[in-house]
């Protein structure tokens, strides 16, 4: 009996014992993601909380006056204000538009690209469709401005040549609005397509073709094969669009000015005159802080129904 207790000792003692982590590993690891997390928290971080301060004090940059702590008048201010709730109203109208009209035509696009993989001329076709999304917002909107001025533009030059009156859409009480809706699809679709494309490569080459020997009709094909491998992707290009899209500035003030009148004037415009023509830096960070959390409840609305689809799905 102790000869056994012995050898178990032994046994237990000649395991070799887990290595501890090298410290010298971690710090480089460390290091390696210091200048990463030194710039998220300098750029990101801390502005997020100077605007979160900001949002509760009386504070304008050109006041002489210091700035005084009102607590939450700011926000009151800003939910009666009639201006700026008719550019939240306009801004989730120009949302809602851009975006189940992109997320049509980019699947339309995605799957005619998908089916169609042998076309010729395919990569080129794809790679001159793509480059809207590459180009810069600022770039689009003086482009399309120019096409569309009254009088040297394009569009209203081809009018002309067929005989109709020339027309500005963008100074129109009822054309601005769906121009930069056209503009924004103009631009964006490619994003959707990108998305469908990635969504449809996801699906397995052996479910299809199962599918196809078993002729599964199309509802079939699409409601049990193909979206439940495409719907994240999909999902998250729709998420992505309808934050951006949210938040579109540039290309409402650039093209339009917000005008005729404040027919396109968005919550991003309103935001940018408040706080770098008016200088009310408080006001303006508590719109800041109410666009972000919209941003945030449109995030964890998606989160929740992917979640509950994948809890009704096990």
């Amino acid at each position: 009996m102790a000869k056994s207790v012995e050898t178990l000792e032994k046994s237990i003692k000649d395991v070799p014992k887990a290595k501890k982590p090298e410290s010298k590993k971690n710090w480089f690891s460390w290091g390696l993601l210091a200048p990463v997390l030194f710039f998220f928290i300098l750029m990101s971080v801390l502005p997020t909380i100077w605007m979160f301060g900001l949002a509760f004090y009386d504070y304008t940059l050109t006041s002489a006056n210091k700035p005084k702590l009102i607590g939450f008048r700011n926000f009151f201010d800003f939910l009666a204000n009639q201006q700026l709730a008719g550019s939240v109203s306009r801004t989730f109208v120009f949302l809602l538009c851009a975006v189940v009209i992109q997320t049509f035509l980019g699947i339309l696009i995605g799957v005619l690209f998908w089916k169609n993989d042998k076309m010729p001329g395919r990569r080129l076709a794809l790679t001159l469709f793509f480059t809207p999304m590459v180009v810069t917002p600022i770039a689009t909107s003086l482009f399309w401005k120019f096409i569309l001025d009254p009088t040297l533009g394009v569009m209203n030059y081809l009018v002309s040549v067929l005989g109709f009156e020339r027309f500005d859409t963008l100074t129109d009480q009822t054309l601005a609005f769906p121009t930069l809706v056209f503009v924004d699809t103009w631009m964006w679709t490619p994003f959707m397509t990108l998305m469908t494309l990635a969504a449809l490569g996801s699906v397995p080459k052996a479910e299809l073709e199962a599918a196809q020997v078993d002729r599964l009709p199309l509802t079939r094909l699409i409601t049990t094969v193909i979206w439940p491998h495409a719907k994240f992707i999909l999902g998250l290009g729709i998420l992505l669009r309808t934050i951006d899209a949210f938040k579109t500035m540039d290309l409402a003030y650039v093209m339009t000015g917000g005008g005729p009148g404040d027919r396109t004037e968005l919550i991003a415009v309103s935001l940018y005159r408040f706080a770098f023509k008016s200088f009310k830096l408080g006001y303006s960070s508590a719109v800041s802080v109410f666009l972000m959390f919209i941003a945030i409840a449109l995030t964890a609305i998606y989160l929740y129904i992917l979640n509950a689809r994948k809890k009704a799905e096990q």
